[in-house]
């Protein structure tokens, strides 16, 4: 089994290559690299700190601008512009917090209000595909079960040519488990997408 940094190694040499050698699709130029955030090598301010130093050094190595955009960032704005924080406090006040979790999930999802993948095509958009990377972090925000990973890649699919790499945060059972909290694995449907980090 290899090591975080074993990883983040090949992963540091595919960012490389032009393009990335990760990218199986130009339809979805889209990388996982998986982590497990439980592990103490790979705790959530070590991987944040890890993806800082990659970026300076892909961005010293290469003529690449790279871009770290929390998906945090996007799961509160899709909030902001859809209802509001305050409609859904006096929603868990009447109907209680899985209600919340569901309503936040049409918002995330429903083209009626701000899906995360439009907020995300808008900003890897304002990149070129030939000089720019995405490294989406902060995938924690989406615990325990408001948003599906496999949702982003289905509806990301054709939509940008922008290369990114999305820092995962969970298991690999055969697939991906998100923070180890799924019953089941993570479907990844007939999107293949490389995955650093597919190791028990």
């Amino acid at each position: 089994m290899s090591s975080f940094k074993d990883r983040l190694e090949i992963l540091e040499h595919d960012l490389k290559s032009t393009p990335p050698a990760f990218t199986m699709s130009s339809e979805l130029p889209f990388a996982i690299f998986r982590y497990d955030p439980y592990n103490a090598e790979e705790r959530e301010w070590r991987v944040r700190h890890e993806i800082n130093l990659l970026a300076t050094r892909i961005q010293n190595q290469t003529n690449r601008t790279v871009r770290i955009l929390p998906l945090s960032k996007l799961f509160w704005q899709s909030i902001k512009e859809s209802e509001g924080v305050e409609a859904l406090i006096e929603l868990e006040k009447q109907q209680g917090y899985v209600n919340v979790e569901e309503q936040i999930n049409q918002y995330l999802t429903d083209p009626d209000w701000r899906p995360l993948t439009d907020l995300l095509v808008e900003e890897l958009n304002k990149l070129k595909p030939d000089t720019g990377i995405v490294f989406l972090t902060r995938a924690t925000v989406f615990a325990p079960a408001s948003y599906r990973i496999s949702t982003l890649l289905e509806q990301l699919h054709g939509r940008t040519r922008v290369p990114a790499v999305l820092f995962y945060p969970g298991s690999w059972t055969g697939s991906l488990n998100y923070m180890g909290l799924r019953k089941t694995d993570e479907p990844l449907g007939s999107y293949r997408v490389k995955i650093y980090g597919r190791e028990s």
